[in-house]
């Protein structure tokens, strides 16, 4: 007979959104719940995060009231689409329509979310400075060796990023990240008095320029530019994104001078290849560990919060582990690396760099009907998440 819920322990291994989310959603459930992160502090690196309205459905799932607080730290992002770098528009987004279908796209720096889920998470369960060094699984569960010794559970998750420590335990067969071909910058303006009104993205040849509003006048900008693998700046960052688009359409070179007075970040971007399954024994895989991919559809914070909410249902409906972390990978992997490959294309057609591509893609752009732009967004927000929690989601 399996043990009863409140008996089970879990390893989460990483600390950041969706490891937190992953040990909210499972200690609510009854489960003894750690999380080791190798970083001597529960922090979060990075700018702006968008969160649609399938991550808001999933935050209802993991805890009651915390999609109620991300609300209150965020923004709504009401205006959006594509412009050309000289500043016609290529698209435009439907947000009345956006929204009354799936829901808001709220605005909010990462490190405000991450304080939302570690108030969330007591203090005891959280292990920072602790990395993982190895994994023995058997039928029952899986030792997990440390830096700090030794600890026994009845499920690990690993959800410790593109680089998973996890992942490269148990998936020794898995390939390696795949380069996407192109860096991006990232960086958060001062308080703006003239900040612009809505977001959305701006395409040149072989980069792009986006910018969100983020709550008390700041404005979370990133760019992307295509490069070799490892490239370097020597001049600086600000000084390449000046080059690149200082000569673009308003705001655009106004926020770029915004960045020579806080942290720029730059990373260069890749995806996971896919994998044949997102658990093996007692070992489960989510979010970046498992599906990483490009920023191109604002959707990797929102699947791992996805996958979060359907781990711990799925174990709250199914009393035996195994069957559970089947039940999870065959609800989640399709449904991921399908996002992925939608992201790849979507990033594809906006890196284009060869001019004749461009250009054509410029002129056919105006045409698609913003029906069409909804169609294509449906498979991504219109997910149904387990256990009929439908709050966040505004009928059609």
């Amino acid at each position: 007979m399996p043990e009863p819920t409140s008996q089970r322990s879990v390893v989460v291994v990483g600390g950041g959104i969706g490891g937190l989310a992953t040990a909210i959603a499972l200690a609510g459930r009854g489960w003894r719940v750690r999380v080791f992160e190798r970083a001597p502090a529960f922090t979060e690196v990075g700018a702006g995060i968008s969160l649609w309205s399938n991550a808001l459905r999933a935050l209802d799932l993991i805890g009651a009231g915390i999609s109620d607080e991300v609300r209150a730290r965020g923004g709504v992002e009401l205006q959006g689409g594509i412009q050309h770098r000289g500043g016609r528009w290529l698209s435009r987004t439907d947000a009345a329509e956006l929204t009354r279908r799936y829901g808001p796209v709220i605005m909010l720096h990462r490190a405000d979310l991450l304080d939302v889920l570690l108030d969330r998470v007591p203090a005891a369960v959280l292990a920072p400075g602790v990395e993982v060094t190895g994994l023995a699984a058997d039928a029952d569960g899986v030792t997990v060796a440390h830096t700090g010794g030794q600890e026994r559970a009845d499920l690990v998750v690993g959800a410790d990023g593109l680089r998973s420590t996890v992942r490269r335990l148990e998936w020794p067969d898995a390939r390696p990240p795949r380069y996407a071909g192109y860096t991006a910058w990232r960086w958060v303006t001062p308080p703006r008095p003239d900040h612009p009104d809505g977001g959305g993205e701006s395409w040149g040849v072989g980069t792009r320029f986006g910018h969100a509003p983020l709550p008390d006048d700041r404005v979370y900008c990133y760019a992307t530019a295509n490069t070799p693998e490892g490239d370097t700046t020597p001049g600086g960052e600000v000084a390449e994104l000046r080059a690149r688009f200082g000569d673009w359409h308003d705001p655009v070179p106004a926020l770029v001078d915004a960045a020579a007075g806080v942290e720029v970040l730059r990373h260069d971007l890749y995806e996971l290849p896919d994998l044949d399954s997102f658990t093996r024994g007692r070992v489960a895989l989510l979010g970046d560990a498992a599906h990483a991919m490009t920023p191109n559809l604002g959707q990797g914070a929102c699947q791992a919060l996805e996958d979060a909410a359907t781990l711990a249902a799925t174990l709250a409906e199914e009393s035996d582990v195994d069957r559970a972390l089947r039940r999870y990978d065959d609800l989640r992997r399709p449904r991921t690396q399908d996002i992925v490959a939608r992201s790849r294309r979507m990033g594809a057609v906006g890196q284009w760099s060869w001019p004749p591509a461009v250009a054509l893609r410029d002129r056919l752009l105006p045409l698609v009907p913003p029906s069409a732009a909804l169609r294509m967004v449906d498979p991504v927000l219109a997910w149904p998440p387990p256990g009929g929690v439908t709050r966040s989601r505004p009928g059609r």
